[in-house]
């Protein structure tokens, strides 16, 4: 077991770390194509979607590579994707709680997107010692 919780602790991190990614990244390549139509939905100028775009790629990036590039680069990944989330709450999935899309809603709620701010705010505050084993646990 020992072994085992070993692996864990050292890479455990890359669960989190591998979807996160892959959100971001997704989510800013897609962008590109279609920015003149977010724009316009979500009232945007199409320079600012283009920008949104390539943080989240970035951010997607910074993800993957912070545990060789150091913490720095995970904590700013974090708290960057933390701020992109905050704004697809408030200008795009407030106040509806479920993802499931409605005609008022036709995006879906805020409840995956919390979740993703929340996971971004993690990593900004703990870095890569996300998932480090604590001083005082024991086997």
């Amino acid at each position: 077991m020992n072994t085992l919780t070993s692996f864990a602790e050292e890479h455990g991190h890359w669960i989190i770390r591998l979807q996160l990614a892959a959100i971001f990244l997704f989510h800013g390549v897609v962008k590109f194509p279609m920015a003149e139509m977010m724009a316009k939905g979500m009232g945007m100028p199409v320079a600012g979607v283009y920008m949104l775009a390539l943080v989240e790629i970035l951010v997607g990036l910074g993800f993957l590579a912070g545990p060789f590039l150091g913490s720095l680069v995970t904590r700013i990944s974090g708290a960057l994707a933390a701020v992109v989330m905050f704004g697809a709450i408030a200008m795009v999935h407030w106040p509806q709680w479920g993802f499931v899309a409605s005609e008022a809603k036709p995006m879906g709620g805020m409840e995956f997107q919390l979740l993703v701010l929340l996971l971004g705010a993690l990593f900004a505050l703990r870095g890569n010692e996300l998932l480090s084993p604590s001083e005082s646990a024991t086997d």
